[in-house]
């Protein structure tokens, strides 16, 4: 393929065998043997420092132990009853800063216990074997309203369902998931497995999908509030920060977030386009993500640069080593100043980098350039009035109630405290879905 001086986009860079490799799962499911081995590491902990780290307090030593005894059902049972969403989460939580960064394994041979691996193998056999886990309660009579189909609208969605009550969850897209579909690199989660866990969380029954609604264009909070008993507001962030910088208009320049929403949904990784040089702005899991699907798909060259050190980056240094270890050039310390261009297309970006030696500006050469600095939320459809003073997050109490006495929110668009994660999504709408039923619990049901 010839080398174009400006705008060397192009797909199929690699071959099909190379793409099938290329992403092929990154952290494979443990066989049987493997599974016991790993599980026969645990100390079952008493006042296991595990279960404290989990967002979603799983009860980690009873399934690793129930894992080790052959009870894989047992051991689902404990993993999703805590975390519904527990399949995705052994894929993609940052299990060395969580659980497994707290196991005390770590103390005696800087190891820990493959804490991820094993809830991995016992939701997927879970799932595999199609057995029922749950039942769902009598019909309460009870209608909740939830805006967004991703990890905290489907956790609180399940909940829900569970305690016997009729949940509607209305997502502008035309997939549920949320970041779990649209956000997360495809290496991560191979096989559809996503829509896979939709389909089961859902199967417990007294849950509808309605695709397509958009909070403010298609319904109104008002509207949900006179039509349910309850609305869950989980819409996540759907905005993306703009550098602000000259030349960003250029062709080339384009939001990690979208970059990797292409890559999720295409059919065929090998029509998906991308420049021989890619230089990604951020030092977020975004950014790790854009970065190493570049390299994946055929960049020659991909460089991630960051402003600040390596310890201020919110990828973990478990994300920083394994970018690096799939071809990325990480460069600290370095402000972006703009970007250069040629024929209305992105050549480079120059960036000023300031150390004990002083201040240097430098450029690194681009075909594309991916942004990836953070997202916001778009407010759309909610009053003013429930946001915080900065207008950034939807404000909430500890149980993610809102200041309406009918409407809760949760995840990432609400200010909760907790970190931008999957599984401190869950756990926001485990919460106010526990909230939502003791609201029940003390109000009259509503007259049709």
């Amino acid at each position: 393929m010839a080398i174009k001086h400006t705008g060397d986009i192009a797909p199929q860079r690699l071959s099909p065998e190379q793409l099938s490799c290329e992403f092929a799962d990154i952290a494979p499911l443990l066989d049987p043997a493997a599974a016991a081995v790993a599980a026969s590491r645990c100390h079952y902990c008493y006042d296991a420092p595990c279960i404290q780290a989990c967002p979603t307090q799983i009860d980690i030593p009873s399934f690793i132990r129930k894992i080790g005894n052959g009870n894989l059902k047992g051991a689902a049972v404990d993993i999703l009853s805590a975390n519904p969403l527990g399949g995705m989460c052994a894929r993609v939580c940052p299990t060395e800063i969580l659980c497994e960064g707290a196991c005390v394994r770590n103390h005696q041979d800087e190891k820990p216990v493959a804490i991820g691996a094993l809830q991995r193998h016992a939701t997927d056999w879970a799932m595999a074997q199609g057995v029922e886990l749950f039942r769902r309660a009598a019909d309460t009579g009870r209608h909740v309203a939830v805006v967004g189909a991703g990890p905290a609208g489907l956790a609180c969605a399940h909940r829900l369902a569970l305690a016997g009550h009729r949940v509607t969850i209305y997502d502008a897209r035309a997939k549920a998931g949320g970041l779990n579909e649209y956000g997360i690199a495809a290496y991560k989660t191979v096989d559809d497995f996503a829509q896979r866990e939709v389909a089961w969380l859902c199967s417990v029954g007294g849950i509808e999908i309605e695709h397509g609604v958009a909070l403010g264009r298609d319904v109104t909070l008002d509207a949900l509030r006179k039509q349910h008993d309850a609305v869950f507001l989980a819409l996540g962030l759907t905005g993306v920060r703009e550098l602000a910088l000259a030349g960003e208009d250029l062709g080339g320049v384009l939001n990690a977030v979208d970059f990797i929403e292409q890559v999720r949904q295409a059919s065929d990784l090998a029509t998906v386009p991308v420049g021989r040089r890619v230089v990604v702005i951020g030092g977020g899991n975004t950014a790790v993500d854009a970065a190493v699907q570049s390299h994946k798909l055929g960049a020659t060259s991909v460089t991630m640069v960051y402003r600040r050190g390596v310890e201020t980056m919110s990828a973990t240094w478990a994300e920083r080593e394994f970018a690096q270890s799939q071809g990325v050039t990480l460069i600290t310390h370095a402000k972006p100043l703009r970007l250069t261009g040629g024929d209305g297309n992105v050549t480079g970006v120059e960036f000023e980098r300031t150390s004990a030696e002083g201040t240097e500006r430098f450029v690194v050469e681009a075909d594309m350039v991916l942004k990836a600095i953070g997202q916001t939320l778009v407010a759309v459809g909610v009053e003013h009035e429930l946001l915080t003073l900065d207008g950034s997050r939807i404000a909430v109490e500890a149980n993610g109630q809102t200041s309406l006495p009918d409407v809760w929110a949760g995840g990432d668009c609400a200010a909760t405290g907790g970190v931008d994660l999957t599984v401190q999504a869950v756990q926001d709408g485990k919460q106010a879905a526990a909230a939502i039923d003791a609201h029940f619990a003390r109000t009259a049901i509503k007259a049709a």
